[in-house]
């Protein structure tokens, strides 16, 4: 499918604020960028930088007053999210060292006070993509989606004694669950098409058998039609703004829809 997503940001600063915005998709092997488009006012200068996770983020200074930020994509995804019932969990000694930090406990990811609870989820099952399925599971059925009921200060741990939480909540309950069980983790934000209500969208993805796999605890089941912006071990990596500064937002609108090509009579 081919996707049309936007994203408006809309704030009110007094004085000078530097900021960084990470709101640039990577083309990959599941998403094709074909069009992008970045609209600011007023016109101030912007750097661009990849971060340590290989996120593309803008670096520039919000000037006092109103200040707008809109970015338009048109990308090209796939329908399904991929499975592989017997790809292994690789063990810790033969991972690719690259992997290794998305193992530890984050800000947000307590996966080594969540051991016990990952192995009894898992069970028996053998050592392969059953065991993130199962927890991925676990978390839906467990956790309820509720609008509001966490903050940007929830953890994982919290979201486990509440028993409710929402898409960020869900993904870091995942993550570190996996974790726990000795599979890397990431966190994953970014565009879902029919998410209801329309907003952006956190998930996340484990390393299982060479290869990253997407998982969604929010869904029945993990369905396609993602636009990915940006990975990290938990929510404080993959922010979409980060603002050094005092500012007051007064507008965030996010659209996806299906491109409908132009018909020419």
């Amino acid at each position: 499918m081919i996707l049309d997503a936007s994203c408006q940001l809309d704030y009110q600063v007094v004085d000078e604020v530097p900021a960084i915005f990470m709101l640039r998709p990577r083309g990959g092997w599941a998403q094709w960028i074909m069009r992008e488009e970045f609209h600011i006012r007023p016109h101030v200068p912007v750097s661009e930088f990849t971060d340590v996770y290989g996120n593309l983020c803008l670096r520039t200074v919000m000037p006092p007053g109103n200040f707008h930020l809109s970015v338009q994509y048109r990308v090209q995804v796939d329908d399904r999210v991929d499975e592989d019932i017997y790809a292994p969990l690789w063990l810790v000694q033969n991972l690719p060292p690259e992997t290794l930090h998305f193992l530890l406990p984050s800000r947000y990811c307590q996966s080594d006070e969540l051991s016990v609870l990952a192995t009894s989820i898992i069970g028996n099952l053998p050592s392969n993509y059953q065991c993130v399925a199962a927890i991925r599971s676990w978390v839906h059925q467990n956790i309820r989606n509720e609008s509001g009921s966490s903050n940007s200060f929830t953890t994982a741990l919290e979201t486990l004694n509440t028993r409710r939480g929402v898409c960020r909540d869900f993904a870091h309950l995942g993550i570190a669950l996996c974790r726990a069980i000795n599979v890397p983790a990431r966190m994953v934000v970014g565009f879902l098409h029919q998410l209801y209500p329309m907003d952006l969208h956190a998930w996340f993805e484990a390393y299982i058998g060479g290869r990253w796999f997407t998982f969604d605890a929010t869904e029945n089941m993990t369905r396609g039609n993602r636009i990915v912006v940006a990975y990290g071990r938990d929510a404080a990596d993959v922010a979409l703004a980060t603002i050094f500064g005092n500012f007051t937002m007064q507008n965030m609108q996010v659209t996806v829809s299906e491109h409908q090509p132009q018909v020419w009579a």
